[in-house]
Formats: structure tokens, C-alpha cells, sequence
């Protein structure tokens, strides 16, 4: 069961070095709803660190204007080409350090977590991620864009938004006597 909360905004983040994808969903209660979703578009940028000086400055215009308590990123997905890795793990780090410059709480989430959250299936598609958000958070067509990248990173802030329902375990004992330490009170003498 998810745990109302006042008010809470979760930014999401879709890294990449072409196209960065955004989200933030305002939780209200226990209700999402979309406040924007879109994309950092960089192709036109040749160069690759003034890709990177970009996305610092877009992700910090997102945070001024959205405001959001809690930044959840998608893991970068291990791929054959090094390279490309290298500049996404870049993209992703770069948005991470904008949300901690600004002490938001970062969380990551592996693609496959997300697509779980959202489908019920770990391979799900892009198409069919976008299509359940679209129908979970009553997304009108207009809103939604040409790139995946945007659903992408609306689906790291819902799964974020899951996982609000789901408050850590504590820690297993490690023998009785460390059971009966911490608990000192269930025993009856």
C-alpha cells in the first residue's frame, strides 16, 4: 500500500546524450498526476562536453521551475559498445550532480525494475511502457511526444512513486542474542 504524503514531486530522468528525457509527477495523497513531461534534445550539438554543460543547465532550469523533492534516474543499461556507456554513465552523472547541488535525494532504477513497476513484465517494450502510463495518469495525445525518452523517464518517476508504499526492512538478526539486544521488551522474564 502506497503511503499518503501531503504533497511530493519526483522528478524522472531518462539519461542520454542525444535525447534526455524528463518527467515530474506531482504525488498528492496517494495521486500522481503529470505536471510535464518532454525531452532535452542535443543532436544538434557536436560537441560532447558542451552536450554535457547543457543538460547541467537544462536539468537545473527543470529543478528551478518544478521544484521537486526527490529525483529518481534510470540506470544506464550495460551495452556491447564502451564507448557509448561511457557517454551515457557522462549524461547520467552530469543530471545527478545537478539534483545534489540542489540536495535532492537521488534514486536509481535499472530499466528492468521500471518496465516491472509500470507492465507487470521486465521486457516490456517502450511503446507499451508509454501506453500504460498514458492510461494510468490520463495522459492526453497532445502531451504525448514523439520520443519514448519522455514516457522512459515519466516511468523512473512513477516506479519511484511505487516504491513509496514499500518502506525498507530492517535488517535480519544475526543470532538470538542479537534478537533479544534489540528487542529487549518482547521478552517475557
Amino acid at each position: 500500500m502506497i503511503q499518503p504524503v501531503k504533497e511530493k514531486i519526483i522528478l524522472g530522468i531518462d539519461p542520454g546524450t542525444n535525447i534526455m528525457g524528463y518527467g515530474v509527477l506531482k504525488v498528492t495523497g496517494v495521486k500522481p498526476e503529470v505536471m510535464t513531461l518532454g525531452v532535452i534534445d542535443l543532436r544538434k550539438c557536436g560537441d560532447s562536453y558542451l552536450k554535457l554543460k547543457h543538460i547541467y543547465e537544462r536539468v537545473q532550469g527543470i529543478i528551478s521551475s518544478y521544484l521537486p523533492d526527490e529525483l529518481a534516474i534510470e540506470a544506464p543499461f550495460f551495452g556491447k559498445n564502451v564507448q557509448s556507456m561511457l557517454k551515457l554513465g557522462r549524461a547520467q552523472g552530469v543530471a545527478i550532480v545537478a539534483a545534489l547541488m540542489r540536495d535532492i535525494p537521488v534514486t536509481e532504477y535499472a530499466p528492468l525494475k521500471i518496465k516491472m513497476a509500470i507492465t507487470g513484465n521486465g521486457q516490456a517494450s517502450k511503446e507499451q511502457v508509454a501506453d500504460m502510463l498514458k492510461r494510468m495518469l490520463h495522459i492526453p495525445d497532445s502531451e504525448m511526444g514523439p520520443f519514448m525518452d519522455a514516457t522512459d523517464a515519466l516511468g523512473a518517476a512513477y516506479c519511484h512513486y511505487l516504491q513509496m508504499g514499500r518502506p525498507e526492512m530492517p535488517k535480519a538478526y544475526s543470532s538470538w542474542k542479537d534478537f533479544i539486544a534489540k528487542n529487549p521488551e518482547r521478552i517475557k522474564k
